[in-house]
This record gives C-alpha cells, structure tokens and sequence, in this order.
C-alpha cells in the first residue's frame, strides 16, 4: 500500500539538517520500510484521485485553517473528498483541519499554548492500543478543535484539551499532539523558537525529561493504517 503524507507545513530551516523534515518524521513513526508519497500542500500540490493512497496522513502546520490562505480552501475540499474512499490520519493542524473540513469548529485557544509534554488520558480505546491507557506525547498548539464534526466522538481528552483525538465512523482518526516528534526535536524546536513562547518555554523543557509513550502512540497509528478500523478489539 502507498501511503500519501500531505505536508502542510516544516520545521524551521535551521532544524531541518539535524532533524528532517515532517515528511521524514512520519515516515519514521510509520516505518521506512513503507512505500510513501509526499505531496506539498502548501504549493497546491494534492491526490489527483482520492484513491491515489491507500491512506493518507497530514501533518503538523504554522497556519490555522481558519487562515485566508489559498492552499486551504482546496485542502480541506480534497479531504470532504477523500473520506471514506482511504485511511485519513490527522496530526495537530491535520487534526484540526480535518475538524474543520467535517462540520467541526476550530478557535484559537483562550488558554494559550499548549506546550511540552502533554498527558492525555483515553476516552475510548483507539485500534491498536492493548490497554486502554493514557499516553504523553509532545504538544505545540494554541489552537483546538472546541466543537466536533457531526458523529464524531473524542478517544483522548486532557483537561488543556478536551478534544485531544477524534474518531469517526470510516476510516479517518486524529489527535492533536505529536506522536512523530522525539523529545530532543521539542526541545530543540522550543529553544529556536523561544521569542515565541517566553516564559511559557522553560516549564515546557522540563515537561520534556518527563516519560513519554509515543512508542505507544505510534504502535495504533501503525494499526489503524495497516487496517484495524475504529471497530477492531483492543
């Protein structure tokens, strides 16, 4: 199976020689072993076809998709499109995006940013995850999906962020941290980019040395695309 990774953002430019780009981070949280194809969204680059992948997984972004931006409208029509013909998983502005493209509403978070590690715990066992455990992942956000699309229904939550993933009745999953990125990028990402969050910054490196379950995370993503639905046992 061909996996399409829509890229809708990067890393900033002084990070991407040590530590890739988003398109290489998904790769390595799915598998190298894997056959992909990248396509830049922010350059209008999408599927001709929706069946072009077998599944598809968006990534993480700068843009909010509420951003009047001409890359976004045709985006968010291509995954209408797409749904229920391949596997749609959303990451952090993919989650949101995918919200927002099903009936949902996206905002800019009164809380602020969502920053470091974050715990969320489950609401409903995703595919692939044994025990239904709460998992610790990177977060870096400041908006959030505060209302779900029509029949969708929450699998994490933590009280930041109430809905951290997204099920829905087809094939299409999300969640709203990063399961691709290690700790040591967060890091990284958060001290190149320190003019941004001030004084949010030094709490959220701490939260980094923290123990973290991407692993885990990774492990039902993994499931979810090799072909367990929402449905498949625990």
């Amino acid at each position: 199976m061909t996996i399409g990774i829509l890229e809708t953002g990067r890393p900033p430019v002084a990070l991407r020689a040590q530590w890739g780009t988003y398109d290489d981070m998904v790769r390595s949280l799915l598998g190298r072993d894997r056959d992909y194809r990248t396509y830049d969204v922010q350059a209008g680059e999408l599927p001709a076809e929706p069946t072009e992948c077998a599944a598809y997984v968006i990534t993480g972004s700068s843009a909010g998709v509420y951003d009047d931006l001409p890359w976004i409208p045709p985006f968010l029509d291509f995954l209408r499109r797409v749904r229920g013909h391949a596997k749609l998983v959303g990451i952090c502005f993919g989650h949101q995006a995918m919200a927002q493209a099903f009936g949902g509403t996206v905002e800019k978070s009164p809380k602020g940013w969502g920053l470091g590690m974050h715990r969320y715990e489950i609401v409903e066992p995703p595919p692939g995850m044994r025990e239904p455990l709460g998992f610790a992942i990177p977060a870096f956000h400041q908006d959030q999906v505060v209302t779900l699309p029509p029949g969708a229904r929450v699998l994490a939550a933590s009280e930041f962020t109430p809905i951290a993933a997204i099920g829905y009745d087809d094939n299409t999953v999300s969640l709203q941290g990063h399961p691709e990125f290690s700790p040591a990028f967060s890091a990284a990402l958060i001290k190149t980019q320190h003019h941004i969050y001030g004084d949010l910054a030094a709490p959220a490196l701490l939260s980094l040395l923290q123990p973290e379950d991407s692993g885990r995370a990774a492990d039902w993503l993994r499931t979810f695309v090799d072909g367990g639905g929402l449905d498949t046992p625990g």
